[in-house]
Parts: structure tokens; sequence; C-alpha cells
């Protein structure tokens, strides 16, 4: 059933209302002018080097430059790919061409215009890209579908690969083996539920837990080796507060500087809940089939899942450079697929973003006392990377197979294996998608110079 639920999302196409039409248009408009504003970017690498420009030590030029470096292997060969597979539109085809657009604009009032216009061309251009496509001998969009399925189980792993690497192999043991029993009992006992929703909720309840239970055991020696000296904690505190919180004073300068834009950020968060309300967006690569198949419970977990292992990540980014992120802590993605109106998603998603923006400055001091949930997050992130590493790419392969047997094999594999030659010129998540669709197109080619025999069914 969720196979065929990706196939007639895909087969579909981006088939818009102008509802969706108009938000789609008008939320790039207001993120590209917010990124011309240097208050907020979606690409996490480019946010440290906005401190720079926002002070006037850097240009607008190399800023964009560094933004379109760090974004154009994503837009191209993840954010297209993955919407033109499921059918459902992600925040790297529309947040990172808007991030670079209004870095671009040298005026403010251009910067909308730029975003407004890509946005068009995502809403009428890709359908059209999407039709041609399947009707080309080789679909190679339809071939891409076969990515879903190693993408949703993979990525149901990423817990267990965060708690071995920070909490050993014994713990990572165990969380595997607990993760198998929940998933073939989901399985077995709920069908119709993502079989690794689950699975993941738990994992990530024991990183977070075996985290804290650290954090804990360190605070509680710590206060005895203290009581052991003769001091307490509290005097330590007042002795000397700079050591507890070293970036206090960079901190409150920034969160200072995104709270004046308080409305700005509130109408951000109610556009970006607003089109995750209307289950045509999604967060993540996994989230993106999870909606293409109608599981939209299952999609808000996982992204809820994700939250915790970017919200260090983007906390203490926004606080050191002054630049929040587009879609902030990505709450907004869980709470806007489960509003059941537009109206309250929009209230709701304005309210979200208040709340995460007065909350920067305390959210960085508790940071900075958790020492192992901070690791955690790195550790989450790093997992998620590589459980999709390997799912996409494995994906990809099936594509690859699906639409040109061991001849596609052979060319995705070996553009792929040459990107990693060649020093990774295509990010390693990017490549693997950018080689399907590279290599949908090449076989085209063959097949019309009567070289090669579509594969059949």
């Amino acid at each position: 059933m969720g196979t065929t639920g990706t196939q007639l999302a895909a087969g579909a196409g981006l088939n818009l209302s102008l509802p969706q039409q108009l938000t789609v248009i008008v939320l790039c408009a207001l993120t590209a002018f917010i990124s011309h504003m240097a208050l907020a970017v979606f690409n996490d690498g480019v946010r440290p080097f906005m401190l720079d420009f926002i002070h006037g030590r850097t240009t607008r030029s190399a800023t964009t430059a560094v933004s379109f470096g760090l974004s154009a292997g994503f837009i191209f060969g993840l954010g297209a790919p993955m919407a033109l597979s499921s059918g459902v539109l992600n925040p790297w085809l529309l947040f990172l061409p808007t991030d670079i657009l209004g870095l671009l604009s040298p005026k403010k009032w251009l910067a909308p215009l730029l975003g407004a216009g890509w946005g068009a061309v995502v809403v009428f251009g890709l359908n059209g890209a999407n039709e041609v496509a399947h009707d080309l001998p080789v679909d190679f969009l339809t071939a891409m579908q076969q990515m879903s399925t190693p993408i949703l189980f993979l990525f149901t792993l990423f817990p267990v690969l965060a708690i071995t690497k920070q909490f050993g192999r014994a713990w990572g043991a165990v969380a595997g083996v607990v993760e198998l029993v929940l998933v073939v009992a989901t399985m077995k006992l709920w069908p119709d539920m993502f079989a690794g929703a689950l699975a993941m909720a738990v994992g990530v309840l024991m990183l977070i837990g075996l985290a804290v239970r650290r954090d804990l055991a360190q605070r509680k020696a710590d206060r005895a080796a203290e009581a052991a000296r003769g001091t307490t904690a509290a005097d330590q505190d007042s002795a000397q507060p700079a050591e507890d919180d070293p970036m206090a004073s960079l901190f409150s300068a920034s969160a200072t500087r995104l709270r004046r834009h308080l409305p700005l950020f509130m109408l951000l968060g109610a556009g970006v809940c607003l089109l995750a309300q209307m289950h045509i967006f999604g967060g993540g690569e996994a989230t993106s089939f999870l909606i293409a198949k109608g599981h939209i419970s299952e999609a808000a977990q996982v992204d809820f899942y994700r939250v915790f292992g970017f919200i260090p990540l983007i906390a203490t980014t926004a606080l050191a450079s002054g630049a929040y992120g587009i879609a902030g802590f990505t709450l907004v993605y869980p709470i806007g697929y489960l509003m059941p109106n537009p109206v309250l998603a929009v209230v709701v998603g304005a309210a979200v973003f208040a709340i995460e923006v007065l909350a920067l400055s305390y959210i960085g001091k508790v940071l900075g006392k958790l020492p192992s949930v901070r690791d955690s997050s790195e550790h989450l992130r790093n997992a998620i990377t590589d459980s999709l590493h390997l799912a996409i790419l494995f994906g990809s392969l099936m594509a690859a197979n699906a639409m040109g047997a061991g001849l596609g094999i052979l060319i995705v594999g070996g553009l792929y294996l040459l990107n990693e030659a060649m020093g990774r010129p295509v990010v390693r998540m990017a490549a693997a998608p950018a080689a399907v669709i590279v290599g949908g197109i090449l076989l085209n080619v063959l097949y019309w110079l009567d070289l090669f025999t579509p594969v059949k069914g």
C-alpha cells in the first residue's frame, strides 16, 4: 500500500492548487527578503559566515559566493530529485535558492521579487519537468521511487548509530536489538503504521536519557569534589561567572538583534507552518516519502525526532552569528503537518517562532550546562547523515537497476565513484540522486541512438 502511495504521488506530479501555489511563491519571497536582511538563512554551513557580513567585514558578493558554493549541490542533486521522485516539495529546493537570491540582491525591494520568481519556477516549471520526464522511454523519475524503502527503513537506525558513537558498543547493541524488536512488532501488530516510527521514538528517548544521566552524574561528582575542597557550587558560580558562560556577551547582542525583528520572524513561522499544513512539503528525505504515502502522523514523528539533533546547532550558530534559521528549530514542520486547518497553522506557527526567538538566550545557557546533551545532538546529526548517505546511495542503485539493469548500475555507480575520485565536486549526499538523473538522461540518449532497450515493467 505504501509503495503505491508513493507512485501515485510522483505520477500525479506537483499539481498544486492556486492557494498552494500562492503560498509557495509568497513564502519564497519572504525568505529571500529575510536572507537579504541577514536575519536568517537555511543553510547551517552559511550561518557562521553571516557574522562578518552583518558587521561589514565581508561583502555581499563574497557571502553570496559562499552560500552558492555550499548550497548548489544540495539544490540540484538532492532537492530537485527528491521533489520530482516523491511529488512533495522540500526545504533544499525552496529555501537554499532563496538564501542565495536574497544575499545576491543589491536592493532590499529586489530580494522578494527574486524569491517570488524562484517560487514561480518551482510551482510551474517543476511540474512541467515532471510531465516531460514521465513521457520519456526511460522514466527515471518512476525508477527513483525505489529510493523510498531504503530511506525510510535505514533512517530508522540513526538513534542506534548515535548511541553507539557516544555511549559505546554495549549500549549500541541494546538499542539495535530494541529497535529491531519494535520494527518487527509494529509490522506484525500495526501494519498500517510506518514500521520505524515507534523504534525511532524509543531510540531517541534512550539517547536523551543516557545523556541526561551522564550529565547529572558528572554534576554530582563535581559537587562532591567541590565539597571536598571546602567550596560550594554556588561559590564557584559567583566567583567565576565568565568561565561558566564564556559566550554570554556575544550571545546577548545576537539575541537582541533577532528580537528586534520578532514580527518578521512570526510571519516567517506562520508561512512555514502553513506550507507544512498543506501536505505538499516535507522537511526531510524520509518525511517527503511518508507524506507522499499519506503517513502524516509518522512524518510528524520523524521530523520531531530530528529537532533534537539540530536545536543546539541552530541555537549556538544563531547566537554566535546573529542570523537565525529559516525554519527555526524546525519544530514548525511536525506541528504544521498535524494542524487541522490553515488558520490554526498560521497562528501556531507564528507563536512557535516567537517563543523560539525569545528563548534563544535561555536555551544557550541551558546547553552550556548540559555538555553530554550537546554532544548527543552532534552524534544525532552525524548519524542522520551516515544513515541517509547509505540509504540514498543504495536507493539510487536500486533506481539505476530499475531503469537500466546492469548498464544503469554501471553508469550511476560509475558517476558516483567518479565524483568521489574527483574530490566530491558534488556533495556526497546529493551525488547519487544527481547520478540517477544524469544516468536516466544518458540512457534515453542511448535509446534514441538505438543502442539501448529500456527495462520492461
